[in-house]
């Protein structure tokens, strides 16, 4: 597998290898070892699985106390998966990427503690993946407001009118949201 620097600190993209022919293709998605040695060395606590429509943005989400490391990846349709780093005493505090994430190119996401996190599905049936660091702990989830002019995100919507849930729509402007040392 290959890491790619994403341009926030502790943050990579990951193509793992994939081995395919004109029956199919394998791959593996995790392998704690392989991930040990590429400067990986996680442990996870928490799988979990969504399918959204095209349009559907989650996010922009953190925990904080207990936050979570995430490993994503997307097993059918695409995202343009979204963070901001909110640890103050990062390189990169303030600063936000994003990238296209699809059951195509199979690249993976390493999204470390201390990041808020999001995703806008870019097709129909889009399943989502991603093994948690920590548990959830909806009593410390934060929302930051995805679309907030400071984070410098920008969402390829193109015709798409975003569906937001109610906690999302009220998400925090990055000058108000609480952060991390």
């Amino acid at each position: 597998m290959e890491l790619i620097p994403t341009g926030i600190d502790g943050c990579a993209l990951i193509e793992p290898k994939v081995f395919g022919d004109d029956r199919g293709f394998f791959m593996e998605s995790w392998n704690a070892r392989s991930f040990a040695d590429a400067g990986l060395d996680l442990h996870f606590v928490q799988d979990n699985h969504s399918r959204s429509s095209r349009g559907v943005l989650r996010g922009l989400h953190y925990q904080k106390p207990n936050p979570q490391g995430k490993l994503v990846r997307v097993v059918a349709g695409a995202v343009y998966d979204a963070v901001v780093d909110l640890r103050e005493s990062s390189p990169t505090f303030g600063k936000s990427a994003g990238f296209e994430i699809s059951a195509a190119n199979k690249r993976m996401l390493w999204v470390p503690p201390g990041l808020a996190h999001g995703f806008l599905t870019l097709e129909d049936g889009t399943d989502f993946l991603y093994k948690c660091t920590a548990f959830y702990d909806p009593a410390n989830e934060h929302s930051l407001l995805w679309n907030d002019s400071e984070l410098g995100l920008e969402w390829p919507l193109g015709d798409i009118e975003p569906l937001l849930s109610d906690k999302d729509r009220a998400g925090l402007p990055f000058s108000e949201a609480p952060l991390f040392a």
